[in-house]
């Protein structure tokens, strides 16, 4: 579980620096995400965990 909340606030960190370091550029990848349809959200959404989720796996199985 400890493993868990450290990963979320990473998460946290790298995307307040993200806003702090490129605002514009997060604002408009912001009004470009509220373009997209729900399923086209959903769909992007799903691919990006589940790399995610490859790259635990590779991680903790090689390293």
């Amino acid at each position: 579980m400890h493993d868990l909340f450290v990963a979320l606030a990473l998460v946290l960190v790298i995307e307040g620096l993200l806003y702090a370091a490129f605002p514009s550029k997060m604002r408009g990848l912001v009004e470009r995400l509220a373009q997209f349809t729900d399923t086209a959200l959903r769909q992007t959404g799903l691919f990006t965990a589940a790399v995610g989720v490859a790259f635990i796996w590779i991680i903790k199985e090689f390293f």
